[in-house]
């Protein structure tokens, strides 16, 4: 996928309150993620996700993100949330991940993996619209604020990723030059505790995704 052709899309996760929804509109981000996935501490109900919403600026999209959840979970909040975009962390195969008549994207835990099987990826999962690659995995769990070697990502990865794990806004600059991702996405590198997002790491990580969206990428590299 050709760097030139488009901005890094950015995505804050587990939102828990109305006004850092709201504040994430303001500074551009694209999406905001609501997190159902049980055992996390950013966990909301349907109900609070909902309320969420109605916070949203225009353009900004809902993503709801699930890890092994049952398929009745993800109808109910599908129902209730109206989110544009799934995200599954688990062990969910494609036609379940396709099932519920909304895109979906899926994270691959990077963290303890060797080199990434793209070809083998792409057939486990094709109806996936794009894919996150995050630093779970090796005994890591979501949210941990881990990171992951960026170099495990082939160049010219030509499916949309993500890239997330343990982004900030003093790293996430090199990490978007290091992978050259569709885009970012942060939860704990911009809280100050689980679910509560700080507005100025917030409008710091904006400021540091669009300051790499500026740098001149080599054309050897934009070509990859």
């Amino acid at each position: 996928m050709k760097r030139t052709l488009f901005r890094t899309r950015i995505k804050f996760c587990g939102m828990t309150r109305a006004g850092d929804v709201r504040l994430a509109g303001e500074l551009g981000v694209d999406a905001v993620g609501f997190v159902f996935a049980a055992g996390s501490p950013r966990r909301v109900e349907p109900e609070e996700a909902r309320a969420m919403r109605s916070a949203l600026a225009p353009l900004v999209n809902a993503v709801a993100v699930f890890r092994d959840n049952h398929g009745e979970s993800v109808r109910e909040v599908v129902r209730q949330v109206r989110p544009s975009l799934l995200q599954f962390h688990g062990d969910e195969e494609d036609g379940f991940c396709r099932s519920f008549g909304v895109p979906y994207i899926k994270a691959v835990p990077m963290r303890g993996s060797g080199a990434l099987d793209v070809i083998g990826l792409r057939l486990a999962y094709p109806a996936a619209t794009g894919f996150l690659f995050d630093s779970h995995g090796g005994g890591a769990e979501p949210g941990s604020g881990a990171t992951f070697d960026w170099t495990l990502i082939p160049p010219g990865f030509d499916v949309p990723f993500f890239v997330a794990g343990g982004l900030t806004p003093d790293n996430v600059y090199a990490a978007a030059l290091a992978t050259l991702p569709w885009g970012v996405d942060a939860a704990s590198g911009i809280e100050s505790a689980p679910g509560i997002k700080d507005g100025d790491r917030m409008r710091r990580f904006v400021q540091e995704v669009r300051r790499a969206d500026c740098h001149e990428i080599p054309e050897e590299r934009a070509d990859d």
